[in-house]
């Protein structure tokens, strides 16, 4: 039995020395070549929001590969790009790179990842190419090696790696205006008027079939309504004048909104295509108001007079064809509220008449009565003013002044009937 168990060993130990030993392959020399290119479109216009679209791509190969009877294996290849950083730079260019410097993490050879940079192209950029410097920063794996063959560890050695690339950048020719003059047209709070602007292509391309495009700035108090004015053809250098309607909201207040401007023009491959917008003010006036500036008017009970009541315009244009009301209320009242006041200047002062009769048994004290006036504007929209007040005084008369009429009229009895008496007389000595 013995001899059977020591053959068995025996065979065992021959099997296991027959066996060949695995090799390990190892890579050395070579490193990371990294190469950049943009993706997509790299022609943008001023005053363009950008995205651009970077590919990144390792191409780097090994210098030499071996197999060794060691037992472990290569954790990084030295063609790989690991840790990899991207970074685009639009200095001393109308440029401006938005993004910061990004992680890739590892790029493997052969590979390639994209890398999306946001970028505003300023308004005032000019034709022509411009280069964008890219810094890929790396680590490489340079050396790998163990100190002994038949070692169980390995030393890794890693170099950085800084490869700068430049991109190009090209910003195309447009039309490009300038808003020269902004000029109103009785434009006032809570009415609609018209906004004549001057505008100048200051651009190095002529637009074909241009229009000039009038746009509400957010939550701006002027609203265009007409908003396109064509054009035509809108060259280099060349000013226009487009007239609009506009309106201008109720809670608006007296002074410069927001509005923006820009061309739709056909360019010279024949794409349809909008210019930067520029944004201007325009002033917006007061709303047209009156008020009463005339002293109030004074009544007795029972009488019945003509008052006056004077009014201003305290807006900042006409108000054509105005015509006042005036509201009576208990004791007093009038058949006759209407007055017509004609065009009325802002700043002018006018007079309305009315009849006012006050009842006999009227408590004196002072009476608002409201007043307000309707009129048209430029645009002939027939508008109402805000409703003001006017004062009337019912006065009660004083005891001196209640006999006077009847001293008055006593007077004129006796003297009628004294003349009368001399009459007789006279004529009876005749006879």
């Amino acid at each position: 039995m013995k001899h059977y168990t020591a053959l068995i060993f025996l065979i065992l130990m021959a099997a296991f020395c027959t066996v060949p030993v695995m090799g390990v392959d190892q890579y050395v020399g070579g490193s990371p070549q990294m190469t950049a290119y943009i993706s997509g479109v790299n022609e943008f216009s001023p005053g363009q929001d950008a995205t651009i679209l970077v590919e990144i791509q390792n191409g780097g190969t090994n210098a030499m590969k071996f197999t060794s009877h060691g037992t472990l294996p290569q954790a990084d290849l030295p063609t790989t790009a690991k840790l990899v950083t991207a970074g685009l730079s639009g200095d001393n260019t109308p440029i401006i790179i938005k993004t910061d410097p990004q992680n890739l993490g590892d790029i493997y050879s052969p590979g390639i990842v994209t890398a999306t940079f946001s970028a505003k192209i300023t308004s005032n950029a000019t034709l022509g190419d411009y280069q964008l410097p890219l810094t890929l920063h790396c680590k490489y794996l340079s050396n790998s090696n163990s100190p002994q063959p038949s070692a169980d560890t390995l030393q890794y050695q890693y170099d950085d790696m800084t490869t700068v690339i430049p991109l190009t950048i090209r910003i195309k020719p447009e039309v490009k205006i300038e808003v020269l003059d902004v000029v109103p047209g009785n434009l006032i709070v809570g009415t609609e008027g018209y906004v004549n602007l001057t505008i100048k292509n200051i651009g190095p391309e002529d637009g074909k079939r241009a229009s000039v495009i009038l746009l509400r700035n957010g939550n701006s108090g002027v609203i265009p309504t007409d908003s396109s004015v064509y054009i035509g053809d809108f060259l280099q250098n060349q000013t226009v004048s487009c007239l609009y309607k506009v309106s201008v909201t109720n809670d608006a207040q007296p002074q410069s909104y927001s509005i923006d401007v820009m061309v739709t023009y056909t360019n010279s491959e024949g794409e349809t295509v909008n210019s930067v917008i520029d944004t201007v003010g325009v002033p917006v006036g007061s709303k047209l108001g009156f008020m009463v500036i005339s002293a109030p008017a004074s009544i007795n009970p029972g009488q019945s007079k003509i008052i006056e009541v004077e009014y201003r315009n305290t807006g900042s244009i006409t108000a054509y064809h105005a015509l006042a009301r005036l509201t009576t209320v208990s004791p007093l009242s009038s058949s006759d509220t209407m007055a017509y006041l004609g065009d009325i200047a802002p700043g002018q002062n006018v007079t309305a008449l009315y009849t006012i009769s006050a009842d006999s048994m009227a408590t004196p004290g002072t009476y608002n009565l409201d007043t307000n006036v309707r009129y048209r504007d430029s645009l002939d929209d027939s508008l109402t003013s805000d409703t003001v007040s006017a004062q009337v005084d019912v006065v009660a008369p004083t005891p001196g002044r209640s006999l006077l009429p009847v001293l008055v009229v006593s007077a004129l009895i006796a003297a009628i009937l004294i003349g009368a008496g001399y009459y007789v007389l006279v004529m009876r000595r005749k006879r």
